[in-house]
């Protein structure tokens, strides 16, 4: 473990006050967006963003904007969070020449597009258990640290059994962040050991400058967080990351089957980094049914598909009479845009 870099990029989130974040953000150390990649979120999203403009952008002038990535919802996600004061973008819907694909990692590259902040942070749309020390915890080794590039957030991850995140007294567990523990953290220690010290190298909170973000490839799907943290740390070295305790955070469960899918795409994102690209953007998963269906084969298609650094794709070119067509692209980018 990089006990040495533990020991000097390891913040808590109360280490600054918003007071001082704003001052210093006053000071000319960079507009902040922030941007809520979400899908069938309507629960909770509107509390999140409602609470977040009201502390965050009312009461204290931190955040420059709230951006919601709705992510092909079929509820009324982007009603809800459009109400509750965000600026809301169908993923789609953005830079539609470019192609779109579903996942996390395609809202989160796209969401370059539409924003503006030097700073961009990332908070997921399905909290129930949280506060806005969510996003200003990230923000303050960034608005003071220079050489500061990405800030991931950690926590005590309460995996939800009961539905309600524990809130009504239902039935909570601390065994959380199991592709965390079974293949990031392994995949990490072996490969990438000086960034064996983060917590949380998976968690969904987390920051970046944009002039680090817009130069690198992005996974579309789960893999993003991964790939992110390794990029940085390969382009800016591990003192560009930093890392700061958030406190506690619940989530929902999700089937171990859909975790072997997010495991996929984080062991590709793995072996690209490592010169091990296969050159395919699927991955056929076999897994097998339980109970009367056992050992039955079924395969999962999973998509490792990564799209292009944004600072490399051209502008949209106006149409004649308005509107847009294709993307002007920079010499040799046309195959890889093809691929995505």
């Amino acid at each position: 473990m990089e006990n040495a870099w533990f020991g000097r990029r390891t913040y808590r989130s109360s280490d600054w006050s918003v007071e001082r974040l704003v001052e210093l953000k006053h000071r000319g150390r960079g507009t902040v967006s922030l941007v809520l990649p979400a899908r069938d979120e309507a629960a909770t999203v509107g509390g999140i963003v409602a609470r977040v403009r009201r502390e965050l952008v009312e009461d204290a002038p931190l955040l420059d904007e709230i951006v919601v990535m709705d992510s092909d919802s079929a509820d009324d996600t982007a009603a809800v969070a459009r109400e509750a004061g965000a600026t809301v973008h169908r993923v789609g819907d953005v830079r539609p020449d470019l192609g779109h694909h579903r996942g996390k990692g395609e809202a989160m590259w796209k969401s370059q597009f539409v924003t503006s902040g030097d700073i961009v942070a990332f908070l997921d749309a399905d909290l129930v258990e949280w506060d806005t020390h969510f996003v200003s915890g990230l923000l303050g080794p960034l608005l003071t640290q220079p050489d500061v590039s990405l800030v991931k957030g950690f926590y005590d991850r309460v995996l939800d059994l009961s539905g309600d995140g524990g809130a009504a007294g239902g039935e909570v567990s601390y065994e959380g962040g199991r592709v965390t523990e079974l293949v990031a953290r392994p995949t990490i220690a072996l490969r990438w050991p000086a960034l064996s010290g983060v917590v949380q190298p998976l968690s969904g909170e987390w920051a970046v400058r944009r002039d680090l973000f817009s130069q690198l490839s992005v996974p579309t799907g789960y893999g993003v967080e991964l790939a992110v943290l390794v990029d940085t740390h390969l382009r800016r070295g591990v003192d560009a990351v930093a890392q700061v305790d958030l406190g506690r955070r619940a989530h929902r469960h999700q089937s171990l089957r859909d975790l072997g899918a997010m495991a996929t795409e984080l062991l590709a994102v793995a072996d690209r980094r490592s010169g091990l690209d296969r050159g395919s953007d699927r991955v056929e998963l076999r897994q097998f049914g339980s109970g009367e269906g056992r050992g039955a084969p079924f395969a999962t298609e999973v998509s490792v598909v990564e799209r292009p650094p944004a600072a490399d794709v051209g502008a949209q070119e106006p149409r004649a009479g308005g509107g847009t067509g294709r993307a002007v692209l920079p010499d040799g980018l046309e195959g890889v845009i093809g691929r995505c």
